[in-house]
């Protein structure tokens, strides 16, 4: 028993007589007949009484009636959710970010507007490290992860720069306060940021930006003091507003624990930036992931 046949029943009980039914459903009477007997053959029992006008349900045939319209309304209903799925209207899409990558506007606005437009998709989101995020990535635990500077170029991965902006300087309120008025207006010198121990996420978490920090202070022939490493940028603020450090931190998480952060310009940091990546896999087969990795571009204007 199929489908097909539960359709040939249904014509014939709603219509009352073979003829019609087979004009309705585009076949021929008799394999129509045919196929009816087969279905009462199946099932050991007589669904329809013939008459010469037509046909009318038995007992049994009434109550196959009802299982046969459930069935084929939930087929139906199957049908329009795959059509969705297959539109991209409908699914799953499982986006990571880190904290400072959500901390830019960009992100909340390009959530908010994928799910104006595919409002059938359930959006889940996950918060992680760089590390961690590219490592779901890889496994196929996440659609798309929006992070920073990604940490390893794993196979299968793509990294596409949205976005850029530049670091500034988070240090102790009271810290920015005894600073000269210059370095607080023109932008603090690399020096005057290592005069503060340094609060920075931990390297195998997110050593991009931070590993060029480190270099730029090298080169410049600064031993910086490393008070803590953390696991999420955002951390970093806490401490920093604690008073226990300095960090340098992305432009667009400049506001955080305002009443007890500054943030200020880098001098001569022009290098360090702080780019926006989306991270995704190559040959992605969810429909959903790749009208997010669309948006973003269109976006982004990337």
């Amino acid at each position: 028993m199929d489908l097909r046949a539960l359709r040939y029943f249904a014509a014939v009980a709603e219509t009352g007589h073979m003829t019609r039914a087979a004009e309705q459903l585009g076949i021929q009477q008799p394999p129509l007949s045919t196929q009816i007997r087969t279905l009462e053959r199946t099932l050991g029992l007589q669904l329809f009484k013939r008459h010469p006008r037509g046909v009318t349900l038995t007992e049994a045939g009434r109550l196959f009636q009802a299982e046969a319209r459930r069935l084929l309304d939930d087929a139906e209903a199957m049908r329009l959710r795959m059509k969705r799925v297959a539109e991209g209207q409908a699914g799953v899409l499982r986006v990571g970010f880190t904290s400072s990558a959500a901390a830019h506007r960009f992100v909340p606005d390009a959530l908010r507007a994928f799910r104006q437009a595919f409002p059938g998709v359930e959006l889940q989101l996950r918060e992680a490290n760089a590390a961690g995020l590219t490592e779901a990535l890889a496994a196929g635990r996440l659609h798309a992860a929006l992070l920073r500077r990604p940490v390893a170029q794993a196979e299968g991965l793509r990294f596409d720069t949205l976005l850029r902006e530049p670091m500034v300087a988070a240090l102790p309120i009271e810290r920015a306060q005894a600073l000269p008025a210059r370095s607080r207006q023109r932008g603090l010198p690399l020096e005057r940021l290592c005069e503060s121990p340094l609060i920075l996420v931990r390297r195998p978490g997110a050593p991009g930006m931070y590993a060029e920090l480190l270099a730029l202070c090298h080169a410049q022939g600064l031993a910086p003091r490393v008070a803590a490493e953390v696991d999420r940028m955002m951390t970093n603020l806490n401490l920093v507003a604690a008073g226990v450090g300095a960090s340098v931190v992305p432009a667009s998480m400049a506001g955080v624990h305002a009443h007890a952060v500054a943030y200020l310009p880098l001098q001569g940091c022009d290098a360090l930036d702080a780019p926006l990546t989306l991270a995704w896999r190559e040959g992605e087969d969810s429909l959903p992931a790749r009208q997010f990795h669309a948006l973003l571009h269109q976006r982004a204007g990337a």
